[in-house]
């Protein structure tokens, strides 16, 4: 027998895409993550700004596949998004929550030691940052799902889960890019890849209805 329906999946069902809670301050907000950018770009930190796009389109890629459980299990995402929000996107990711990742990455790669083969107790620094975020990350989930807002669809969508196939990745591949400065075409290589890879699965799942 299939699982019914979530309740919070209906909750978040509901406000899917409806423009009636848009707040102007979504405006005020997006204005700042263009003063970041514009500001990493003004410094020719182009290694920055490219991580933090990095990050923004692989955490998309994770909302796709997130949305597809979704309406694959008929019962719900491995994580919803529900609360009081200007848009939710899908069924995962408010436009807060978006613009959040669109600056996230910038601010992980500007914690990153400039040195790529320090250890940190005998461990490539860049692995203990890595998790280390990821940590920091499912930490902040904690405290959403207490206050009752963030919901993990499954037994075992849990913490490990979480930090490993949810976090590391994003912080993975934001450290990647920003340190393949000196290539600058390997960087926009990783960037196009992701980004196809994106709009492949979003026409997908556009066409088959599951966004």
């Amino acid at each position: 027998m299939f699982m019914a329906v979530t309740e919070f999946t209906k909750q978040a069902d509901k406000i899917l895409r409806s423009p009636v809670h848009f707040n102007w301050e979504i405006l005020c907000i997006f204005g700042l993550i263009i003063y970041v950018y514009a500001t990493e770009i003004e410094h020719k930190r182009y290694d920055t700004v490219l991580a933090g796009v990095a990050l923004w389109l692989a955490d998309w890629f994770n909302e796709l596949i997130n949305t597809a459980v979704l309406h694959v299990t008929h019962h719900a995402a491995l994580w919803t998004v529900t609360g009081d929000t200007s848009y939710l996107i899908l069924i995962g990711i408010s436009i807060e929550i978006s613009l959040y990742f669109l600056i996230d990455g910038i601010i992980f790669v500007k914690l990153l030691p400039k040195s790529t083969s320090m250890k940190i107790a005998g461990i490539p620094n860049r692995i203990v940052y890595v998790v280390g975020a990821s940590i920091l990350s499912t930490g902040a989930e904690l405290i959403l799902r207490q206050i009752g807002i963030l919901h993990w669809g499954y037994w075992w969508w849990n913490v490990p889960m979480v930090i490993i196939l949810g976090y590391c990745p994003l912080y993975g591949i934001a450290a990647w890019v920003h340190d393949n400065g000196s290539n600058r075409s390997k960087q926009l290589m990783i960037l196009g890849s992701i980004a196809g890879i994106d709009a492949i699965l979003a026409v997908i799942f556009g066409f088959a209805g599951w966004l």
